[in-house]
């Protein structure tokens, strides 16, 4: 088990990665993350890809997370303060009491990710969505509806920010994903590996219930507001989910879920042509 060492100074430089988490935030860490809350610290600590760090704990936490941190390395420091000099450090009140600092492994290529992916598969392919609740939202939907996969044009924001890693309840540190370079043709790569692209735009040419499931199939979903891009969606299969009059779509991530619901319930098309 790791020795506890106590911060007592919420300038100490052993802990300055902590220091005022939000501005730092919006700076980003290059190849590290921090990892708030019990059940994000053990995904981190149980991940085979990612590795923690370092913790930074409320003194009143510490025993009942012992069941995570006796599976730390001994080498791990884990830092302990009261509430008062956590507060000082990470510059507003955590109340959670639980941050760690996480290493992020060296992604895959799109192509090496699809390229892994055999048989039956669903993958998610996000495009220009920049808001990390929603973002969040959606790896925890494509976990939970056994996605195998999400891939994220260059327009997306960040799955390894602290807010998205949260909201996704650390899905987004377990699901398989990679990022899309800007000249990467999405839908070519995705032809190339078998898979059959579904975009979902309000104004689709199917409804969503009357789609046949491609065996190996792409679920497209574009920002809010604009969308998917019209070039697009004239290369892939559209659909809709039909919806009362007077409301124009659905939030992104909302729709994920009924998509990816809708995907792994339905029969398996044998003949996609």
């Amino acid at each position: 088990m790791p020795k506890l060492i106590r911060i007592t100074d919420p300038a100490d430089p052993r802990i300055a990665p902590y220091c005022q988490v939000r501005e730092r935030d919006l700076v980003g860490r290059h190849d590290h993350f921090i990892a708030e809350g019990e059940v994000v610290l053990q995904t981190l600590v149980q991940s085979d890809r990612h590795q923690p760090v370092s913790l930074l704990l409320d003194e009143k936490r510490v025993g009942g997370l012992a069941y995570i941190t006796d599976q730390l390395p001994d080498e791990t420091p884990v830092y302990v303060a009261g509430q008062a000099v956590l507060d000082g450090i990470v510059g507003f009140h955590i109340h959670r009491g639980i941050l760690a600092l996480g290493h992020r492994a060296l992604p895959p290529s799109a192509d090496q990710l699809l390229g892994g992916i055999e048989g039956r598969a669903l993958v998610v392919v996000l495009m220009g969505i920049s808001n990390h609740d929603n973002l969040g939202g959606i790896f925890r939907n494509a976990a939970a509806f056994g996605a195998d996969a999400v891939l994220l044009d260059a327009r997306c924001c960040d799955p390894f920010y602290r807010k998205a890693i949260r909201v996704s309840v650390g899905n987004t540190l377990t699901l398989p994903h990679a990022r899309l370079s800007d000249a990467e043709d999405v839908v070519s790569l995705l032809e190339r590996h078998g898979f059959t692209a579904v975009s979902l735009s309000p104004n689709g040419a199917f409804r969503l219930a009357e789609l046949k499931r491609p065996a190996r199939v792409a679920a497209l979903l574009g920002t809010e507001g604009p969308g998917l891009d019209d070039a697009v969606m004239a290369r892939t299969r559209t659909v809709r989910i039909p919806m009362v009059g007077g409301v124009d779509s659905l939030n992104v991530a909302t729709t994920s879920g009924i998509v990816l619901h809708q995907l792994t319930q339905a029969a398996v098309d044998e003949d996609p042509a």
